[in-house]
């Protein structure tokens, strides 16, 4: 019986890879085609390998290729996959991918949305887990939770982060939304629900930008007075690093909270390893470390 069962998961198994294989197969003869020459094209093959170029010429079963290097013949059989860039995002000879956390500083948002579909996981010192969706083009909701050790589950934090998207053009983007925090019953007391609503606005690219926002605190249903006002940056310093700053200026407190480090990245995962301070001269030197985790799906 052992022997029957594992070749019954061998088989189930290999099916569901030749499965996934047609499948990406499918998607890249979707996606052949000649691009203007604004545009460039990089086809992964199903041996693993990567090629820059554009599709000059679609034949039955093959494409001719353009590359530095000249023109090459791909059997439409052996490309996994094609993705298009502007051909700006190819930068001696590398291609630049783009900014894969382009929607967040550090723990504050940009003016910038996920597209529909896209997601991503993110971590915050370890101990602040959370998932964000792009339900719509225009709509992106997220939530968390803390998991401190030695607490049970009515007794960890949990947290929503609805945003809307506004405006967009090329260069800027504007989105309102909000923090809310669910606080447990730490004390005996009703746990309270407090948070942050906000506008936010990016101008420039995903890599060189300026975030500016105005946010108000909020504790079971009653807002401050007077908003929090953020400022912020990034600069892309290098293929897979960039500079980011969030800085904070909150009612009633003397000094600005400024936080500065670097984002390293891929594709689809990235790392923030940062400082926290303030700017006055009761600043602890260096600072705070800061780090977190994004990975995009």
């Amino acid at each position: 019986m052992s022997r029957v069962l594992q070749t019954f998961c061998f088989t189930v198994v290999i099916l569901l890879a030749n499965g996934v294989s047609g499948r990406e197969h499918k998607e890249a003869e979707d996606k052949l085609r000649i691009p203007d020459s604004n545009r460039i094209q990089i086809i992964t093959t199903i041996g693993g390998s990567t090629i820059i170029g554009r599709i000059v010429e679609i034949g039955e079963g093959e494409v001719k290729f353009e590359t530095e290097l000249g023109i090459q013949t791909i059997p439409i059989a052996k490309i996994k996959e094609i993705k298009e860039a502007p051909a700006s995002s190819i930068r001696e000879g590398k291609y630049w991918f783009p900014n894969p956390n382009s929607t967040r500083l550090y723990f504050a948002p940009t003016g910038r949305m996920l597209k529909q579909g896209q997601g991503y996981f993110s971590d915050y010192y370890l101990f602040f887990p959370g998932v964000a969706w792009g339900v719509t083009d225009n709509f992106t909701f997220g939530v968390g939770m803390s998991l401190f050790p030695g607490l049970g589950l009515d007794e960890q934090i949990f947290y929503f982060t609805p945003k809307v998207g506004v405006a967009a053009s090329k260069d800027l983007s504007f989105a309102v939304g909000a923090l809310i925090v669910k606080i447990p019953d730490w004390d005996g007391d009703d746990s309270p629900t407090i948070g942050i609503v906000y506008g936010v606005g990016t101008y420039g690219t995903t890599d060189a930008s300026l975030t500016g926002g105005l946010g108000y605190g909020f504790a079971d249903g009653e807002l401050a007075d007077k908003p929090m006002v953020l400022f912020g940056a990034e600069f892309r310093m290098a293929r897979r690093a960039a500079f980011v700053t969030e800085n904070w200026v909150i009612p009633e407190v003397e000094d600005v909270l400024i936080s500065y480090g670097f984002r390293f990245f891929g594709e689809a995962l990235s790392v923030d390893l940062a400082l926290v301070n303030v700017a006055s001269s009761d600043a602890i030197f260096p600072g705070v470390p800061y780090v977190d985790f994004v990975f995009n799906f």
